[in-house]
This record gives structure tokens, C-alpha cells and sequence, in this order.
């Protein structure tokens, strides 16, 4: 029987409170970002972000994680609080991964890997064949076991955006989207 308690689906304006709120739960002030820079984000026609919702009875609908994600230049980091680059026409071939975050409360249940799952599947279909990230507090180890490896940044405007994401920040790169 398939699980019907969770939807995914792409990440639209009406989530940005939810995702806030999931930001807060998630990560140290150093790292909100704000509602107008996901807005903006989310109005980019490169976005291909997505959310999880909680449907089990009484959730309504609950935002319980979120993929923040858009195509791509491989070797290219979005600044912190920095609009998604690139177009749906982009030929690079980099779904990059600017931020992902689940409740706490509903740490353990898989709920990153549907969204990684659901994330390379549009990946593949969009023609895109690797994905980027910076990994960050620590979670270094976790983006190894999804297949990212770290990966120097050849440009100092690169490291420069990198060393924004604080102390420990790496740029990580998986080659093939499924």
C-alpha cells in the first residue's frame, strides 16, 4: 500500500512562512534567510525547488521540509541571502542544491531522501547530469553518503561566496542525477 500521509510537489509563494518556519527549527540565526530572498528565489524561472507536506488528518497540509534547488553552472555557489542564477534554458547540466531542511520532529522518517529522490528524478528529466551544493554545519559526512564529494572552487569570487556560509562550509559536487 502506498504511503499517502506525504505529498511532494514543487514550492510555491504561499509556503514561505512554513519554509521560515522550518528555517528557524533548523538551522542558527547565521543562516535565515529571508522571506523576500526566497520570493525572489522562487520567481526565478531556474528554481525547481520543492515541498513536503504533512497529509495525515488533522496536518492540513502542514509544510514539514522543503528542497530549495535550480538549475545551474557547475563551480558557481549562490551567495547566502543571494538570488538562484541560471535559466530553465541553461545548458550546464548542474541542479544545485542551495538548501534543504525537515522539522526536527520529523527527523528519521526518509523525509529528505523523497526529496532527494524526487529532486534527481526532475534532475534527470530536465537533462541535467550532476548536482552541486555547499554542504554546511557539519553535514559534510550525510552529502558523502548521498554521493557528493568536495570539490576546489577555481574562482576567488567562488570562495569568496563559499566563505560566507561560515566556518567548515564546502562546495560538493555528484556527477550523474539518479
Amino acid at each position: 500500500m502506498a504511503d499517502t500521509r506525504w505529498t511532494l510537489r514543487p514550492l510555491r509563494t504561499a509556503d514561505l512562512p512554513a519554509l521560515l518556519a522550518v528555517q528557524r527549527a533548523c538551522y542558527g540565526d547565521g543562516l535565515i534567510e529571508s522571506e523576500a530572498v526566497y520570493a525572489r528565489r522562487l520567481a526565478s524561472p531556474a528554481h525547481r525547488s520543492l515541498a513536503l507536506v504533512d497529509c495525515a488528518e488533522g496536518a492540513a497540509g502542514r509544510l514539514v521540509a522543503y528542497l530549495a534547488a535550480y538549475r545551474s553552472t557547475l563551480g558557481q555557489v549562490t551567495p547566502l541571502h543571494g538570488d538562484f542564477g541560471g535559466g530553465p534554458e541553461s545548458t550546464q547540466g548542474t541542479l544545485y542544491l542551495h538548501d534543504m531542511a525537515v522539522l526536527p520532529a520529523f527527523h528519521g522518517l526518509g523525509l529528505a531522501q523523497r526529496l532527494l529522490a524526487a529532486a534527481w528524478q526532475g534532475a534527470r528529466a530536465d537533462g541535467l547530469r550532476r548536482a552541486a551544493l555547499v554542504s554546511v554545519q557539519g553535514t559534510q559526512a550525510y552529502w558523502a553518503r548521498q554521493g557528493f564529494a568536495v570539490q576546489a572552487l577555481a574562482h576567488a569570487a567562488q570562495r569568496e561566496r563559499l566563505a560566507g556560509y561560515g566556518e567548515g562550509a564546502v562546495y560538493m559536487v555528484r556527477e550523474g542525477s539518479g
